[in-house]
């Protein structure tokens, strides 16, 4: 007698399969919200930071992730630039340490 009236109670085997479905939502619905709040913004984050280190050119002001600020004065290869930080200082940075460009400009002619 009091085993069925706590089977009832707790949904036992006879529980609806819309029970379980609604019991998912609210997960779902954080699901959803952290997806919109934290992993497409930075997914942007990373495209628009891909965008500026493909775009970069010589002439252009840069700002390294250790807070150096130069000016591009040679692209070595893909992966690395070459910046002045200061007359006839300059050093090899990786294109991923870049973290903003400050101004930019127009192409640096190669001079014969």
């Amino acid at each position: 007698m009091f085993t069925s009236a706590f089977a009832q109670a707790a949904g036992g085997p006879q529980g609806a399969p819309g029970d379980m479905l609604l019991q998912l939502v609210p997960f779902a619905l954080i699901l959803v919200i952290m997806y919109f709040l934290i992993i497409r913004p930075q997914q942007k984050r990373a495209k628009d930071h891909a965008d500026l280190v493909k775009n970069m050119r010589r002439g252009d002001s840069v700002v390294t992730n250790g807070g150096l600020i130069g000016k591009i004065t040679r692209v070595v290869d893909e992966n690395e630039i070459e910046l002045e930080i200061a007359p006839n200082v300059r050093v090899r940075v990786a294109r991923g340490m870049i973290t903003d460009v400050r101004s930019k400009s127009e192409p640096v002619k190669d001079q014969a």
